[in-house]
């Protein structure tokens, strides 16, 4: 069983990109999964809070979760043109300490995939993440790309994916990353 974690940069209740991550983990092809991480309950980082009370828990779970998967799927908003603070935030924390950082990065496949309401989809924040994803050392699939435009059409107000030609796009970006995983 290939099994990726996939997160969501967005601690809104109502996430386009939440609900593009559910719909992914609902389209994965036979044989792989995804398992949901959250980056909620993370801090802001903050280096004397490290320091006085070690890594938080919200952090070690997430870190654990990245740890025993094959697989990292990030799914990143666009705000200002870039990445999220909040989820950049959480790769920080992630990182923390150095010493920790190899297990959890150093390696590890990663995809990134968006959604937005723009017309430009998430590009520039999945361009963003680029450099931040080397500094990892983590190797970004490259193979594939999913930006989703116009998310407010594409899923209903449950946030369902309801949108047939993005529904099998992710299909494909799904069947496609994980052959890259098992290559």
């Amino acid at each position: 069983m290939t099994k990726i974690i996939g997160v969501a940069g967005s601690l809104r209740s109502g996430s386009l990109n939440a609900a593009l991550l559910r719909a992914a983990a609902e389209l994965m092809p036979a044989g792989s999964a995804i398992e949901i991480g959250t980056i909620k309950g993370i801090p802001l980082y903050d280096g004397d809070l490290e320091q006085a009370e070690g890594i938080p828990a919200a952090v070690t779970v997430l870190k654990e979760q990245i740890a025993v998967a094959d697989a990292l799927l990030l799914v990143t908003p666009e705000y200002n043109n870039s990445m999220p603070g909040v989820f950049k935030n959480a790769l920080d924390w992630l990182s923390r300490p150095p010493a920790d950082s190899a297990r959890i990065f150093r390696g590890r496949r990663v995809a990134v995939i968006g959604a937005s309401p723009g017309g430009f989809g998430t590009i520039l924040s999945q361009n963003a993440w680029l450099p931040v994803l080397r500094t990892l050392g983590m190797q970004p699939w490259f193979g594939g790309r999913l930006m989703v435009s116009r998310a407010g059409k594409v899923f209903d107000e449950n946030g369902e994916l309801v949108d047939e030609q993005v529904r099998e796009q992710l299909r494909e970006f799904n069947r496609n990353f994980v052959e890259f995983l098992k290559a």
